[in-house]
């Protein structure tokens, strides 16, 4: 498991890393260390421009510079400021590069095939500059190797938003643990390959930090593990709700995606003209009719259906409402996708009572931006605080899609998941996401850890697939694929 920091909490782990006995001029010249290293192995020997700003961000870069030049690397150093502006432990590192220190300027980055941003931090309180903007710009026009120190320069380090402008990287280089800025879209599209280094600072500091962002990864997670002697039921029934007869390609997805991934029976309910035309399509997924709240409400009277799935191609009505708040006055948990929450619009706060009649986390939302706003209207800040507001605010695990999905719990954790892929901007892709869920789910996951472990899969199956022309329907078959491969973590 991968605990993300904000550049404050970063600032914490510094703070009581010097105060459990590690020197603060020892954290950064082991920043430095680890960016000089990086260069000098990645490249051949060749002339540097290294830029330094005003902070420790700048510090790391005078350490860059300094042991680059003494493994033979020319370096020309450029500082936005004047060094006697230098404080602290940056000041001590400008005193002990022995070469020259230019004024920073824009044309100094159209001589040089590699260039180290040691500009600004990630924990930036305002848009950059005019006059440090005008060096981005020379930067990314530059076509040189770019190596950011921590985040690239414009980066927000908490939320990844770009803060006026940012530069470019091909490489980031940081330290002890990743910021949400280096996974959060825009800003994470812009750090190039990732690399995280130690420089000292004991894990032991992170029981003294509350915690609660991580990166998705396997290790958040367990997958369910059949017994040897185990009943299909054991792995649960997961009832996905269709669209009528002529919307139930969406839903065939959802009940494919939830019994690839495990799922020990799976149902798909609704009226008999649609079942109908399900029957000509499927084979292992069962048919069940229910073609309004309470014919929903008695199939569900069967407690080893334990798992529903509503929203794909529903429609927006007066039914599907009616539909979802019996589905929540079942035994069972629920995933609400698509047309599910959009036909709360407006109505959101009958919703949220009804899923508050449960037990917390019970539910999972799956939303994109758009749904997501019809449903919860604007909420400010960074992607990680909109879901977590929203997840709070409802008393459910909301799912917030995109190349940057957020998954947060009501009570404040939120993972980030990272393997999505433009091939999973396609038709039907959400739908299938959505099955993941309810099949994990109905095998008794808890629901961050469902919901975490579909994205972390789904994004996997469409890189397993790999090539252009993918269509939602080539996700489920890739799911078992992506199991092997989890099986040997």
């Amino acid at each position: 498991m991968q605990d993300l920091l904000t550049p404050k909490q970063m600032a914490l782990a510094d703070k009581l890393a010097v105060e459990n006995g590690v020197a603060s001029m020892t954290l950064m010249e082991n920043a430095g260390q680890a960016v000089a290293y990086e260069v000098s192995q990645r490249f051949p020997l060749q002339p540097v421009l290294v830029l330094c700003g005003p902070g420790n961000n700048g510090g790391d870069g005078f350490v860059v510079a300094r042991l680059l030049s003494e493994r033979g690397w020319p370096v020309r150093l450029g500082l936005t400021c004047a060094k006697g502006e230098l404080k602290g432990d940056a000041a001590m590192m400008a005193r002990m590069w022995g070469g020259s220190i230019e004024k920073a300027q824009p044309q100094m980055c159209s001589d040089f095939g590699i260039i180290v941003d040691a500009l600004l931090g990630g924990g930036l309180s305002r848009d950059v500059d005019e006059e440090m903007a005008g060096l981005v710009e020379a930067i990314n026009a530059s076509g040189a190797q770019v190596i950011a120190v921590d985040i690239p320069t414009g980066v927000d380090g908490e939320s990844g938003e770009i803060r006026g402008v940012a530069v470019k990287a091909n490489l980031t280089v940081t330290f002890f643990r990743h910021k949400p800025g280096h996974l959060l879209e825009p800003g994470g599209g812009l750090c190039g390959e990732v690399l995280l280094a130690d420089i000292g600072i004991p894990d032991a500091v992170l029981a003294e930090i509350d915690v609660k962002l991580f990166e998705n990864d396997p290790r958040l997670w367990r997958l369910p593990v059949r017994e040897t002697a185990g009943h299909k039921f054991d792995a649960g029934h997961c009832v996905v709700v269709s669209g009528d007869a002529l919307h139930t390609g969406a839903t065939r997805l959802s009940a494919m995606g939830a019994a690839r991934i495990g799922a020990g029976l799976v149902t798909l309910a609704g009226e008999r003209e649609a079942l109908m035309v399900h029957a000509a399509h499927v084979t292992a997924i069962m048919l069940a009719e229910a073609a309004d709240a309470e014919e929903l409400a008695e199939l569900l009277e069967d407690v080893r259906k334990n798992v529903v799935v509503m929203g794909p191609g529903m429609g927006v009505d007066v039914r599907t409402r009616a539909m979802v708040l019996a589905a929540l006055e079942s035994g069972a948990r629920l995933v609400l996708d698509a047309d599910a929450m959009t036909s709360f619009e407006g109505e959101s706060e009958t919703l949220f009572k009804a899923i508050g009649r449960r037990e917390p986390g019970s539910v999972v939302l799956t939303p994109h931006m758009g749904e997501f706003k019809r449903l919860f209207g604007e909420i400010q800040g960074a992607k990680t605080e909109k879901a977590t507001a929203a997840a709070e605010r409802s008393g459910a695990v909301v799912l917030l899609k995109g190349s940057d999905t957020v998954i947060a719990h009501p009570e404040g954790r939120a993972v980030i998941n990272t393997t999505g892929t433009p091939l999973l901007a396609t038709a039907g892709a959400g739908d299938v996401l959505a099955g993941l869920i309810g099949g994990l789910l109905a095998q008794g996951m808890d629901t961050l850890g469902a919901a975490c472990a579909s994205a972390y899969i789904h994004g996997r199956a469409a890189t397993a697939f790999g090539k252009r022309g993918m269509v939602a329907e080539d996700l489920p078959g890739m799911v078992p694929v992506v199991l092997d491969d989890i099986a040997l973590y």
